[in-house]
């Protein structure tokens, strides 16, 4: 589905108040549970935001995810219900870059963590908006993550070109913004591309010794394994994280892309159990959106088997409490706490609830456009 052609069915879906998940794919994938606890997270998210539009947080990339929640939904700037509400936090990150391009009003070591996620939510406003404001803003955010790109591939934490790159979560985080800006016609030198994808596919990991007679002569393809942090420290988050990015630029066939999604169903699986139980969501919000979206891009068997088990806890976990200051939120699990934390939580559970609309341009599967024809926004 082009960019164009899907929002001109997003304008017109919402204008006649008709999903768009429903023409798209079977009515499994939202039941009315999930979609009464969506409601009532944006809900939250609304009444929580505050004149500034920032949740009263100062990370761009944690009210970027607040603004996403908004969009993942079909809710675009000053229009639909919540439309004032997304208007708010966009003008919060807008009005927060710095003539670099910059993304990041906190320290220095929250430089590319804030940027990259930021810059990938802008770039979602954009491909609904055509906002020109919004786009010069992208435009620069990008050149940005292009200058500061690390000579291996990769990303430093400060926005700062140095010779290595310090981890696979920041580098996904840049190539996700690259990608999503390719699809909205930016135009990225192939080469950094590639270097982005070597770099990622380098934190891949078998497990095990070699072994010809277990898996054969190849090292890495006929061995379990997944995408790790740093070269080790493999992690639900890091196997579905570069699974995500590889799918995005179109990789399809590459072997660590299966290999990943399979210690991912492993891993819900086996959560599933142990952390409902303890009265928790299987994964904290920074792996529930990787994990989410790389059951989404890998469909078959990994979308329809793991995604209503998390579809489910997602649910269940969603505080209830009627008449409470959380009621209608959920919490980061431990990732960041306090009220960042339930902007967190609660911005990552309504983005995994409304996924299934497909109302995200990042959401429309296809291949990487070629950069060979990709223009720079026009000023």
């Amino acid at each position: 589905m082009t960019r164009t052609v899907f929002v001109v069915i997003l304008i017109l879906s919402m204008m006649l108040g008709t999903p768009l998940s429903n023409a798209l794919d079977g009515e499994w994938e939202i039941t009315p549970a999930s979609e009464k606890a969506a409601d009532r997270g944006l809900e939250w998210l609304a009444k929580n935001q505050g004149s500034d539009g920032n949740w009263g947080c100062n990370d761009l990339g944690l009210v970027a995810m607040g603004a996403l929640a908004f969009m993942s939904a079909g809710h675009l700037p000053d229009r639909g219900r919540y439309g004032t509400n997304v208007r708010r936090a966009l003008d919060f990150i807008l009005i927060n870059a710095k003539p670099s391009g910059l993304l990041n009003v906190s320290g220095g070591r929250r430089d590319m963590y804030n940027h990259g996620l930021a810059v990938f939510v802008v770039s979602q406003a954009y491909g609904m908006t055509n906002d020109r404001r919004v786009g010069k803003v992208l435009d620069k955010g990008i050149r940005l993550i292009l200058d500061v790109q690390c000579d291996d591939g990769g990303w430093a934490y400060e926005a700062i070109q140095k010779t290595r790159g310090h981890d696979l979560s920041l580098a996904v985080m840049q190539a996700k913004a690259i990608r999503a800006a390719m699809d909205m016609g930016l135009e990225i030198p192939p080469e950094r591309v590639e270097m982005a994808l070597k770099f990622i596919r380098d934190r891949y990991k078998p497990y095990g010794e070699a072994d010809g007679y277990r898996y054969g002569n190849d090292p890495l393809s006929d061995r379990p394994g997944c995408f790790t942090y740093n070269g080790s420290n493999a992690s639900t988050a890091m196997a579905s994280a570069g699974a995500v990015c590889l799918q995005e630029f179109g990789k399809y066939s590459d072997f660590r892309i299966q290999r990943s999604m399979n210690r991912v169903m492993e891993d819900i699986n086996e959560r599933m159990t142990t952390k409902l139980s303890q009265g928790q969501i299987p994964f904290d919000a920074y792996a529930m959106t990787y994990v989410c979206q790389s059951l989404y891009q890998a469909g078959g068997k990994y979308w329809k088997e793991g995604y209503p088990k998390i579809r489910e806890a997602i649910v269940k976990m969603q505080s209830a409490e009627a008449g409470s200051e959380t009621h209608g939120s959920w919490g980061a699990n431990g990732r960041v706490g306090g009220r960042e934390g339930q902007l967190y939580g609660t911005a990552v559970s309504v983005f995994a609830l409304t996924i299934p609309n497909r109302y995200l341009p990042i959401l429309q599967k296809g291949e990487a456009k070629s950069t060979s024809v990709a223009k720079r926004i026009k000023q």
